[in-house]
């Protein structure tokens, strides 16, 4: 299955997932309460954490589409 691009699953996270990811962009880890709403709004988890094109769009994009 190919991976969901974020600002498509972006609008489906709920909020307080949103903002732990804003608040530590580039994290090596994500707690399980994150991950399974990134996993519930359509995105992908590996290793752990997301993929650098995915903290980049957080980083500089995501305020936008909320």
């Amino acid at each position: 299955m190919a991976e969901v691009e974020i600002h498509l699953w972006w609008l489906e996270l709920d909020l307080p997932a949103k903002q732990w990811l804003r608040e530590n962009v580039g994290a090596g880890t994500v707690p399980d309460h994150v991950l399974a709403a990134v996993l519930a709004a359509g995105g992908e988890v590996v290793g752990g954490t997301l993929t650098e094109r995915e903290w980049g769009f957080i980083e500089t994009q995501s305020e936008f589409v909320d």
